[in-house]
């Protein structure tokens, strides 16, 4: 797995990759603006994952997820906060973003 040391730099790559369009978390989906399209947790899958840490502010930590839409041509990215700053979301959801433990 590739690793990067900003956000910026993931992002950037990610892009290159194919991952071109932006997600947004919802409560129990998520949603791409640009197509109007929801995507259940059943809906998509995570391909990779990025965790961040700001280098002057640990509790300025943000996730970075590649995402594939389930039988659509779409690839995204999702940015979130992690800890206390999370989104409030589903159980599914929250089951289906969970990091892997380290």
């Amino acid at each position: 797995m590739e690793s990067y040391d900003t956000l910026t730099e993931a992002l950037q790559a990610l892009r290159r990759q194919g991952y071109t369009e932006d997600f947004n978390l919802r409560p129990d989906c998520l949603y791409c603006a640009a197509y109007d399209v929801q995507l259940p947790p059943e809906g998509f899958r995570v391909d990779s994952v990025f965790r961040f840490e700001g280098e002057t502010d640990p509790a300025d930590q943000s996730i970075l997820y590649a995402i594939s839409a389930t039988g659509l041509d779409l690839r995204g990215v999702l940015v979130n906060a992690y800890g206390v700053y999370a989104d409030s979301v589903t159980a599914a959801m929250e089951a289906k973003l969970r990091l892997p433990a380290a």
